[in-house]
């Protein structure tokens, strides 16, 4: 009896969850919950990448969101809509079911530029100078988009709106559910294969001790930068995501508090741990959901989570172990079994 494999599981309940929220099963609250879900399962997988595997820490993930979701936007509006800002669309607008995976990636490119602008005098340094670069970086990039008037400054900049719209018209699908599913699998795909490559090997021995590394003849600079270009430039396509799923940014969205939530996930599920990062995402996001009536006093929940964590699990739920780990039946239910070559032929 053949077993399902992982793909097909995921891709299994991914048409579940469009068809039901296609023939309304689901309301559209639930369906906001589902896509947050999804853009903080890619933000807490790609920052576990730099402060997980590399063991570096970075705490200024936001700012690379915002570099993401501010380019993917402003094409997005450029391309597709009739705005106030940019005049006539330069495209039809049913032209951006087809181009919105194009500006969403090169909303992850422009991230993951900007993460090599910061990576490349970073990593010249040793111990928690990063942190302290992330910090500054997050902070300049709010500072500098609220003095960009052309995209509407501390404002805000919308219009992404439009641009689902046309999608809908187009093909009446909740297309913003796909693409975010799309997005998930793409990232931890992706992020699987580069940890278990020897490029991610070589990751983990720099983690491990640098200096060694060095001596085995492993490029810890060009790892690291590969490392955190590739985790911006996610952060940068969750940004994107989240843009067009609330149809509106703002600066102070993109603030240091945002970058601690993503923390909190990446320690709450275990460093150098993807299916702990996205047991994590999920659980925490639905915890803020849960704790949105208390407003401004649901962040000093987070941070008080963050140190309870440190003091009595600092490992994180799955420390470096993923949950087929924990539950070794897993590997052979999500793992395509492999035929075995009878001995007699």
């Amino acid at each position: 009896m053949s077993r399902f494999n992982s793909l097909l599981f995921y891709g299994l309940f991914c048409v579940l969850a469009v068809l039901a929220a296609k023939l309304g099963w689901i309301t559209s609250y639930i369906q906001i919950i589902l896509m947050f879900i999804g853009i903080n399962v890619i933000l807490s997988t790609s920052l576990n990448l730099v402060n997980g595997y590399m063991g570096e820490f970075s705490v200024g993930h936001a700012g690379f969101m915002a570099v993401g979701a501010y380019i993917t936007s402003v094409l997005n509006v450029y391309l597709f809509t009739n705005s106030q800002v940019f005049g006539p669309s330069v495209l039809s607008p049913s032209s951006a079911l087809y181009l919105f995976p194009l500006t969403l990636l090169i909303g992850g490119i422009g991230a993951a530029l900007a993460g090599l602008l910061v990576a490349v005098p970073s990593f010249r340094t040793r111990g928690d100078y990063l942190a302290i670069i992330t910090l500054a970086v997050n902070y300049i990039v709010k500072s500098s988009i609220e003095n960009m008037q052309p995209i509407g400054g501390a404002r805000g900049f919308m219009g992404m709106r439009n641009v689902v719209n046309a999608m809908q018209e187009a093909v009446n699908l909740p297309w913003m559910l796909i693409w975010v599913l799309i997005g998930v699998y793409a990232c931890v795909f992706v992020l699987h294969r580069f940890v278990n490559s020897t490029y991610g090997k070589g990751i983990v021995a720099v983690r491990d001790d640098e200096i060694a590394a060095e001596i085995m003849s492993v490029n810890t600079k060009h790892m690291k930068l590969a490392a955190f270009m590739l985790s911006s430039g996610l952060a940068g396509v969750a940004g994107g995501l989240f843009a067009h799923v609330l149809g509106y940014i703002n600066p102070g969205t993109f603030t240091i508090m945002k970058s601690t939530e993503v923390l909190v996930m990446v320690y709450l599920g275990g460093m150098g741990s993807l299916s702990g990062s996205v047991l994590s995402a999920i659980g925490l996001t639905i915890i803020l959901e849960l704790l949105r009536p208390l407003q401004v006093a649901k962040w000093v929940v987070v941070p008080l989570l963050l140190i309870l964590l440190m003091l009595f699990r600092p490992e994180g739920l799955l420390g470096q172990r993923e949950l087929s780990d924990v539950f070794p039946r897993l590997k052979k239910i999500f793992t395509a079994r492999k035929e075995v070559p009878d001995a007699a032929s």
